[in-house]
Parts: structure tokens; C-alpha cells; sequence
């Protein structure tokens, strides 16, 4: 019968690759949504460093040490467990159980052993987590761009490794308990070769000593099962989650932008044209911009959609911003999250309505508001803060330029500020002979 066993997970591993390919093909879709951008970066040494320290070296989540530790429990686990994730799934296309055990020997234990502490860091970290977020209920994790899905989500996630964990003590426990009743039949003499018990899930086996043979071949292989379905499952459905940064930060880290912190990019058909008046080039911007600023995500670079895909709606961006801290409607991870948001809406819609180039709708107006645009300081707090380096300040940034460019819609206090800087060249209402200068 180990045959049926095989041919079902084989169909289960094609049916779930094809599924994250589908997510794949859509998620590339809706990034590249966004403008192309040149890096225009010869430096890409720099940028590999970036990703190394930022993505791979969780530089910045140590910045709250007791945070940063949980956090790098689970993701270390997720990369160093993965060894054993290679071994069930060599059993599944084998029809094999514990594959790697003949050949490693007393190393074999010594990792599951590893492996199940690993396990049990994640499973403290997760209830951690959770009493963060539901008991404790963090500041941070309670704004209102989190109701909905968002904060679901959360639960989910961590309920689910959970479930994962517990999956694999199960697992294990009753393995080391058929190993002790080889004598029973040939296919448990076979099939569970003898490496013992393992330091976690010993504790577990008190539980099911007393089932008989049959149950704890069930148990094993139901706990097996839901171990992989939920490892595949997992796959498939952070591809719908915020959780999907664990893999996209690597990428955000090294496409991020690595001018300094603070700087403002000209519009380079503004920039073109200034410079020709003031006699500074003689090359004109060719052709019209389509628009200033940014209405649309269309108007954004792939690189800044992208970014909204790569955030984990951790909130410390927001939990810093000082227009925030002062009640003004102004939240950075809302702003990003809005990108992805619209991002999906639009991607889907165009996918069906081929023929049509718009639903109607906008970032801006539908998703962002002026009052949260205005309230922003341009301090950089958000760009700091971020433990991969997004930047919601240039989303910010641009969409101002849109409602100030193409919209005439700035403040009248602004409008002031314009006026004296072009006719007085500075924002005071003195002319420069009558500015003094110690």
C-alpha cells in the first residue's frame, strides 16, 4: 500500500507547486503594475551587503532585543528545520520512513534532537506573540488599518506553526514508541529504524504508551500527514499574507533605495527643463510626463510596489511617526499597506477587464486621503524605523506632488511658501536685501 501513499503525495506536491506558480505569475503581475526604474547603482556590492545584514542578519529587529530574539528563533527554525523538511519529503516521493537514519547514525539524533528544540523556541516565541497581540493587546497592533483580515491573519499564522509543532512531537513520539514494537511485525522492524527517543517529545510518549500498535500506526501517520500538508498549505497561503515578506524581504533589501535617507529625487522632466532654462544643459526632457506625481499605483516603480509586498505590517513605522503619536489620521504602515491593497484591486481588474484601462478608482482619493498626506513632517522616523528599509515617505512624497502639480490642492499656507520662494528665492515674505545675516 506504500504505493498509494506515494502517488497521493506526489499529486498533492505537483497540485500545490502549480498553485504557488499561479500566485507567483500574479504577484509578478501586480509589482510590475509600477513604473520601470533603473537602480542606476554601480555599487552592487553594497546592495548584496544590505540584504545580507538587513534580510538574512535581522540587523534592525535587535534594535528591541527581546523582540529581535523571539523573532530570530522562529526565523532561524524556519531555515535549519528545513533539513528535516527535505527528509519527509524524500520519504513521501520513497515510500521510505527516516531516509537519512542508516547513514548518519548517532548525527541523526543529535539533529532531530536539535531540531525539536528549535521547535519548542518556535512554539514559545508564537505564545509570546500571541499574548502580545490578544492579551496584551500592543498599542501598535490595535490601529484600525489592522481590522479585517489583518489581524486575523496574525492569529492564524502563529495558531498555525503551532499546529506544525505539535504535528511534529506527535510525530516523533509515537515513532520512537513503534520503534520499542519492531518485535510485532516485519514492516515496524523495516519501516521505524531504531534511533531512539528525542529530548522534546519524550514527553509526549506517556501520552500514547498505552494505545496499541495499530493506533499509534495511525497516530504516526496522521501526525506525518497533517506535518507536511501543513508545511505545503503554509506555502501556499503566505502568498495571501503579510507573512509573505519572508521571502520578498530579500529582494526589497537589495533593490532598496540606497540614496541617503532624506533626499528628495527631482522629477526628472521637471529637473531637465529647469536645468535648460538656468542654462545649465542643453538637453530637453523628451516628451510630455504623463502625469506629475503619483494618482495611481501605476504612477509608482515597481520597486515601491514591490516594497508593500514585502512589508509585515509590523507597525513600527507608525509607532514612531510624530504625526501619529499626535492624532493626526497619518499612519506610514496604512500608506503601504494601501499600495498592496490597491495594487491586488487593480491587477485583478485589469486581468479581467482586458480591454478596459481602469476601474474608476485611485490610491489617491480612494485608498489615501489629503488629511493623511498633509499631516506627514517629512521627518524620515518611518524610513528608520523599518527593519527592512521600506520607505513610505516617497509614496508620500509623490503623491503630494500630485495634488499640489496636478490638482493645484496645497494649502493656502503653502501656496504662500511657493510664491515667496519663486519670486523672493526663499519661503520668508523679505526680499533678500532686507534679510540680514549675523
Amino acid at each position: 500500500m506504500a504505493w498509494i501513499q506515494q502517488i497521493f503525495f506526489v499529486g498533492v506536491v505537483i497540485a500545490m507547486a502549480v498553485w504557488i506558480g499561479h500566485r507567483a505569475s500574479v504577484l509578478k503581475r501586480n509589482i510590475f503594475l509600477g513604473k520601470d526604474e533603473s537602480l542606476n547603482d554601480s555599487n552592487p556590492k553594497k546592495r548584496w551587503l544590505n540584504m545580507l545584514k538587513k534580510a538574512f542578519g535581522q540587523q534592525k529587529m535587535f534594535d528591541r532585543p527581546i523582540v529581535g530574539v523571539l523573532h530570530g528563533i522562529i526565523y532561524a527554525s524556519f531555515f535549519i528545520i528545513n533539513i528535516e523538511i527535505l527528509e519527509i519529503f524524500l520519504d513521501g516521493f520513497t515510500g521510505k520512513h527516516r531516509i537519512f537514519a542508516p547513514h548518519l547514525g548517532n548525527l541523526y539524533t543529535f539533529l532531530i534532537n536539535f531540531f525539536e528544540l528549535l521547535a519548542f523556541g518556535v512554539l514559545v516565541a508564537c505564545v509570546v506573540f500571541l499574548v502580545r497581540r490578544y492579551v496584551l493587546k500592543i498599542p501598535r497592533f490595535r490601529s484600525p488599518e489592522l481590522s479585517g483580515f489583518p489581524i486575523v491573519d496574525a492569529a492564524i499564522i502563529l495558531v498555525w506553526e503551532i499546529f506544525l509543532m505539535l504535528a511534529l512531537y506527535t510525530m516523533n513520539a509515537t515513532d520512537s514508541l513503534l520503534q520499542e514494537r519492531a518485535e510485532e511485525s516485519e514492516y515496524i522492524a523495516s519501516h521505524f529504524p531504531k534511533v531512539g527517543s528525542f529530548w522534546v517529545s519524550q514527553f509526549l510518549m506517556p501520552l500514547w504508551k498505552n494505545y496499541d500498535t495499530t493506533t499509534l500506526l495511525v497516530v504516526e501517520r496522521i501526525a506525518w500527514w497533517m506535518h507536511i500538508l501543513g508545511i505545503l498549505g503554509f506555502a501556499v497561503y503566505i502568498t495571501y499574507s503579510k507573512h509573505l515578506h519572508i521571502l520578498l524581504a530579500f529582494f526589497h533589501t537589495y533593490y532598496a533605495n540606497q540614496t541617503p535617507k532624506g533626499k528628495m529625487v527631482n522629477m526628472p522632466e521637471v529637473e531637465a527643463e529647469v536645468k535648460t532654462m538656468l542654462g545649465l544643459s542643453n538637453e530637453s526632457f523628451v516628451g510630455a510626463p504623463s502625469r506629475f506625481g503619483v494618482k495611481d499605483v501605476t504612477d509608482l516603480s515597481w520597486r515601491q510596489i514591490l516594497s508593500a509586498y514585502a512589508c509585515t505590517e509590523c507597525g513600527r513605522c507608525t509607532s514612531v511617526c510624530p504625526a501619529n503619536l499626535t492624532g493626526k489620521k497619518l499612519s506610514p504602515r496604512k500608506i503601504v499597506m494601501d499600495v498592496r491593497d490597491r495594487a491586488d484591486e487593480l491587477g485583478n481588474f485589469l486581468a479581467q477587464n482586458s480591454l478596459q484601462a481602469s476601474d474608476g478608482k485611485s490610491l489617491y482619493g480612494d485608498y489615501v486621503t489629503k488629511e493623511e498626506l498633509l499631516a506627514c513632517t517629512t521627518c524620515n522616523a518611518c524610513v528608520e524605523a523599518c527593519p527592512i528599509d521600506i520607505n513610505p515617505l516617497e509614496i508620500i512624497l509623490e503623491m503630494r506632488r500630485y495634488m499640489v502639480l496636478e490638482e493645484s490642492s496645497a494649502p493656502q499656507s503653502w501656496n504662500v511658501m511657493f510664491h515667496n520662494i519663486e519670486n523672493k528665492g526663499a519661503p520668508w515674505a523679505f526680499a533678500s536685501q532686507d534679510r540680514k545675516f549675523d
